[in-house]
Order: C-alpha cells, then structure tokens, then sequence
C-alpha cells in the first residue's frame, strides 16, 4: 500500500433513473497498491485489513448498473478497462493494475471496453451485502430510500483511518 499518485474525488447527481449520489463522492486512488501483475491477493489483502470484505474477483459489467445496499470497493490487479462513472452522461476513465476506486451507494458504473486480461477485486463494507440495479423505471424511490439509511463505512478501504473516505464522507 502507497500513498495515491493522482486522486479523483467526485460527486455526480442524480441522472435520469441513475440516483448517483450527491453527497457521498466517489474517490479514485490511481496506483494505490503496490503488486505483481494479477496479483488479486494483494488487493484483497489491503481491503481485508481494513475491514472490507465480501470480495469477489472478476471482471466489471458491460452495462450500467449501481447498489443502493452498499458501498464498493473496486481494486484493478491485472489489465486495463476504460469504466464509465456516473451513469450514459458520466466521467469515462481508464483504470489499470494498482488503481482503486471506490464507489458510493447509488453511482452508476459500467465497463466500457477492456484488455482481454482485465480483472478486478470487488468488496463491501462490514454488514453490507450488494444488490443490482439498472436504471430501470420504478426502482425509484425505494433505491433512493435505502442508500440514504446507508451506514457510513468506518475505514477506508486502502488506507484506514487515514485515507480519504473518512475525510470526504
């Protein structure tokens, strides 16, 4: 684990029936985490310290979607995608081996092309398991609903008690 070369911190409102989330930003560590190429146990390392768990390995979906039961955590340890952020109109960025980004409750996100080696490490905060969500006609207000009853996290997922979410949430 390393201190962030180059950090993005963004909120995106609300588009269309992609609820983002206003007031919680989504924040990008760009080199983060220092490991072998395709080294997932290294990121799962990092977000396991730190209380972030629940992880899965793969890849990220193709189309937009978002969780309204909790937060996440995607750490990059092999290839490269180019992800939209924020839903059809949002922030397009590249992320590769060592970036983490963290997405709150409610930010659309979506893989919009990717090296055929591409993988990722997914995790949650304690207690919170995800739910799927597609923009869909009346997924809203329910979805709403339950990302503002959301709890915060305690750490952050890549540097504790002295990372950004707990500045920035």
């Amino acid at each position: 684990m390393k201190q962030a070369k180059d950090t993005i911190v963004r909120t995106f409102d609300a588009y269309g029936n992609f609820p983002n989330n206003p007031k919680l930003p989504l924040i990008l560590y760009r080199q983060a985490i220092s490991l072998e190429e395709g080294d997932a146990s290294a990121v799962e390392s990092c977000f396991g310290q730190h209380g972030w768990g629940n992880s899965w390995r793969n890849g990220i979906y193709t189309y937009h979607h978002y969780h309204s039961t909790a937060h996440e955590v995607l750490g990059i340890y092999r290839g490269k995608a180019q992800v939209q952020l924020g839903g059809p109109e949002g922030l397009k960025v590249e992320l590769k081996a060592g970036d983490v980004v963290i997405i709150p409750a409610g930010v659309a996100h979506k893989n919009l092309e990717a090296s055929a080696d591409f993988a990722c490490v997914g995790a949650y905060p304690p207690g919170q398991n995800f739910d799927m969500h597609y923009g869909k006609e009346g997924e809203r207000p329910q979805t709403d609903k339950q990302i503002s009853q959301l709890a915060l996290p305690d750490t952050d997922p890549v540097f504790g008690k002295d990372g950004l979410l707990l500045q920035e949430w």
